[in-house]
């Protein structure tokens, strides 16, 4: 797997991209919404029409559920591998559109990985049969209010499963589509803050 890492302070941010992207897209995100943390970035690896994602899809908003559910425990095992290599403690996963549907995947499917998540234009990626036990685990949804890309019912979906599931969850609305702009990454830094001080 191609992957970006830049050694930093704990909790480490990992960087998942969206669709069409690579392992350096999210990294200036990365550095404004932590300065100085460690930063794991990797690259999807399915390539559709020429377009990088972390996994399939059969039509826009469809997900291939088996090859995501594939995909999640091979992303997961890769940041655990990582983790253990790196001496990493804590990881917060920071993901958009395609990267925020995957992580939200390890979050239902790996709980235990990751130590928090901010989840970008996220959708629900799929419905587990048992709720993993996310007890206080620290999540930030932020949705656009025209977002062209997903049905409006989406983010308050996720945001339901991760609560039945014990996480706490801030779901975010700013007046915008799919793409990000500064007021997410400004409340982004401010939610890392609250949840994982930076110490000083």
């Amino acid at each position: 797997m191609h992957f970006v890492f830049q050694p930093g302070t704990s909790p480490a941010l990992l960087l998942l991209h969206g669709t069409g992207g690579n392992e350096n897209d999210l990294v200036p995100l990365g550095k404004l919404i932590r300065p100085g943390a460690a930063l794991l970035s990797p690259r999807g690896e399915v390539d559709e029409n020429g377009q990088l994602r972390f996994f399939r899809r059969l039509a826009p908003g469809v997900f291939d559920e088996v090859d995501l559910v594939k995909r999640t425990h091979q992303l997961a095992d890769f940041v655990e591998d990582q983790a253990e290599r790196h001496h990493l403690r804590r990881i917060i996963a920071v993901g958009y559109s395609n990267g925020a549907n995957i992580a939200a995947s390890m979050l239902l499917l790996r709980p235990g990985v990751l130590s928090g998540a901010i989840l970008l234009r996220a959708m629900v990626p799929l419905d587990p049969p048992h709720p993993p036990d996310l007890a206080g685990l620290p999540v930030l949804i932020i949705a656009g209010r025209h977002d062209e890309m997903m049905s409006a019912d989406q983010p308050q979906r996720l945001a339901a499963l991760l609560l039945n599931a014990g996480a706490e969850v801030t779901l975010a609305w700013h007046d915008t589509g799919h793409s990000l702009g500064p007021a997410d990454f400004k409340k982004a830094a401010g939610w890392m803050e609250e949840n994982f001080p930076a110490q000083r």
